[in-house]
């Protein structure tokens, strides 16, 4: 709102209206505002949370390596996130950018559907919402963006094309595009529509409908990883954080033209908005932290954690860099692989009457948490490692500094073909 009023200012002369129209400026901006946003409205929500006996009780001092209690804390601290990240995007934003408004849907959908599983936790039953609904939700959202984009006139790009010892250059009209950029590939373009080249002219199509199932996949796979990440004071938050800046970084430079010819990829035109978002959505984690670090005095909940995955996983496919997640969201890929190993193992175990166990526990930041003699006797563990037990700020910082290394390794690619 407040991009147009100073827009409209600026054409009386307004000394200072025509900053507003600087990228940099307003994502600087909204990360001031967010931060203020988060600590402020996050010390007003903890005690209302309080005061209502809205908690969760996450650990329990007889069962806890450390031997700290954490109950009573109260939970659904994901709303803090949201609102420091909508209601600056919503004053500083271009809101007829249809990424923006893509993001900022993705954002509520999915904080109501972590609501509604916290409020049933709460209320109802401790498991919450069934997982078959969280899925239906999550592919719902993700099949919308994917048709959005697809038929969306707004969401098109600059397809980059170069030839040996010739300068980058661009098609010369934006058009509708299923390609999508591979690391570590020189020829770094991949177009879903090419692996049906033998539909002729249906292929297209297909591309289309596989692009489509391409972000319903991503959607589920990045929010069910960062609900897996959440299990620690401050680790999902912080990792996040760290996720939406390299982001920012590589939705930047999609949208300058310069950037974009200089570095080989697309141009995305109006994906520069989403730098704006980003800036916002860290500054609300940073923010968050300042509750959420151990010793947390508000869980996220699912509220936060579905939300945040959603918005790392749409970003990427608007900017057409989905295949760059396994690095940006490298902690949340192996937590997820380590629940799907654990349980396979498991499984594997109980068929032969054993109890079987690939890591001492999972997901795999819980691993590095258990005292040695904690686990009973019986259980053969396959990936017995640390032997000792890490102290939990210790475990959050080294997945902290892993997404910090995995994060640039991805924003290098652009560079290392």
């Amino acid at each position: 709102m407040l991009y147009y009023l100073f827009r409209y200012l600026g054409e009386f002369g307004v000394p200072g209206a025509h900053v507003w129209g600087y990228i940099s400026f307003r994502a600087i901006l909204t990360l001031v505002l967010s931060l203020f946003i988060s600590i402020w409205f996050g010390e007003w929500f903890i005690k209302y949370m309080k005061r209502r006996g809205a908690s969760e009780a996450q650990r329990d001092v007889s069962i806890d390596p450390y031997g700290v209690e954490k109950k009573g804390v109260p939970t659904m601290g994901g709303l803090i996130i949201i609102i420091a990240t909508v209601v600056p995007c919503l004053l500083l934003g271009r809101l007829r950018n249809i990424y923006l408004l893509l993001i900022l849907f993705t954002t509520v959908w999915l904080g109501l559907l972590g609501f509604l599983d916290d409020y049933i936790k709460m209320k109802v039953n401790k498991d919450g919402l069934r997982p078959i609904f969280k899925l239906a939700g999550q592919a719902v959202l993700g099949l919308f963006i994917g048709v959005t984009l697809w038929q969306s006139p707004d969401a098109v790009v600059y397809e980059n094309q170069s030839e040996v010892g010739q300068q980058v250059t661009f098609k010369e009209q934006p058009e509708k595009s299923t390609i999508t950029t591979i690391p570590f590939v020189k020829n770094n373009n991949l177009s879903y529509a090419e692996v049906f080249s033998s539909l002729g002219e249906y292929k297209r199509l297909a591309g289309w409908i596989l692009f489509v199932g391409v972000v319903t996949f991503v959607v589920m796979a990045v929010s069910n990883g960062s609900n897996l990440n959440d299990g620690m004071d401050g680790m999902c938050a912080g990792n996040s954080a760290i996720m939406a800046f390299a982001l920012a970084i590589l939705a930047y430079v999609s949208s300058h033209y310069e950037f974009a010819r200089y570095l080989n990829i697309m141009f995305v035109p109006g994906s520069e908005e989403l730098v704006v978002f980003l800036m916002a959505f860290m500054g609300g984690l940073v923010g968050f932290l300042w509750y959420n670090a151990y010793p947390a005095q508000v869980f996220m909940g699912d509220t936060g954690s579905l939300s945040i995955g959603g918005i790392i996983g749409v970003t990427a496919v608007i900017i057409h860099k989905e295949l760059l997640l396994p690095l940006i969201c490298f902690v949340f890929f192996i937590e997820s692989v380590s629940v799907m190993l654990q349980t396979r193992v498991a499984k594997m175990g109980n068929k032969r009457g054993q109890k079987w166990r690939m890591f001492k526990r999972a997901p795999i930041h819980d691993a590095f948490r258990i005292k040695p003699g904690q686990l009973p006797a019986d259980f053969r563990i396959f990936f017995n490692w640390p032997k000792h037990c890490w102290l939990e700020s210790k475990i959050t910082t080294r997945f902290w500094i892993i997404t910090i290394l995995m994060s640039a390794l991805a924003i290098i690619t652009l560079k290392i073909r």
